[in-house]
């Protein structure tokens, strides 16, 4: 795909920063760590951004993501369809491919009533094993199909990830319990200020504790009140990993679009997991044994 050279540049001028340059972590994970959630931007003369977009972004290439895995020590990680893309997966299927393909790099995607079988096979054969609902910048389904995209997903055995506001997510829990598909909440349910006592927390914990939920530990530091390592949200995290240290994972959410204030540092993003679940072996889980059960890691070795 190839821009229209008639679009002025400026249509494409970024509206947020861009990531900062990675530094080595204190905290070094275990092999076969993961990062669970970032995205791939452009380059936009190839992969343009969608004319409906919420927001633009910077470019944020492969090669700088594959400088910031070897800077923090990950061997894996998951792509995610972001909402300026659209349905349109071409540039996240080609980083996904230059990432290692399927056997280190899992997808996760958007889909739309159109989507046919074919194109669910072939987003399958591509590493894809999730969809995404994002009610807070677009791009994809709304919440209203989040029945009918679980159907459509199931007979793979895909997962729903959900970026929704917690109070949103308190709202939909007791529809959530009847899908016939797990589910992963994106950014520990973008509680917003006082995390860890939102009173959503309870019927998030709920949904946890049910044993098909998972929570990504990821964006902590768009709801916190503090600087690294956001310890507001390190009390939300323990009360997760109290309750089912088996159903979370960790991601950086790079290259952090939308980002307006100070950029964090993608290391202190790994060291605040360390920081917010200390215990080793549960750190382990979140960074590699979670990402390999739920992503299917295991299968391709």
């Amino acid at each position: 795909m190839s821009r229209d050279p008639g679009v002025p540049d400026d249509l494409f001028a970024p509206d947020c920063p861009g990531p900062l340059s990675p530094s080595s972590s204190r905290f070094r994970p275990a092999p076969g760590a993961c990062d669970c959630h970032f995205h791939v931007f452009g380059p936009y003369r190839r992969f343009p951004l969608a004319a409906n977009r919420g927001y633009t972004p910077p470019e944020a290439s492969v090669g700088a993501y594959r400088r910031l895995m070897a800077t923090l020590g990950l061997q894996r990680c998951v792509i995610v369809q972001p909402s300026v893309y659209g349905t349109d997966h071409a540039c996240t299927l080609a980083a996904a491919r230059a990432l290692g393909g399927p056997s280190r790099c899992r997808v996760v995607g958007v889909v739309h009533a159109g989507t046919n079988r074919l194109q669910l096979d072939t987003m399958h054969g591509a590493g894809v094993r999730g969809v995404r609902v994002n009610t807070v910048s677009g791009g994809g389904p709304d919440a209203d199909e989040l029945r009918d995209v679980a159907r459509m997903i199931a007979p793979r055995g895909w997962h729903l990830q959900l970026f929704m506001s917690m109070d949103l997510l308190a709202e939909a829990a007791s529809l959530l319990r009847t899908l016939p598909v797990d589910i992963v909440i994106d950014h520990m349910g973008a509680p917003g200020a006082d995390a860890w006592a939102h009173p959503g927390a309870p019927a998030l914990l709920r949904l946890l504790e049910q044993g098909r939920t998972w929570i990504k530990l990821s964006g902590g530091y768009i709801s916190s009140r503090h600087d690294a390592p956001w310890a507001d949200m390190g009390r939300l995290a323990r009360l997760f990993a109290a309750s089912r240290p088996d159903r979370l994972v960790w991601g950086t959410n790079w290259p952090h679009p939308i980002r307006h204030d100070r950029m964090p540092g993608d290391n202190d993003i790994l060291d605040a997991l360390a920081y917010w679940v200390p215990d080793p072996l549960t750190t382990r889980r979140i960074l590699v044994d979670n990402p390999s059960a739920l992503y299917g890691f295991q299968q391709d070795g």
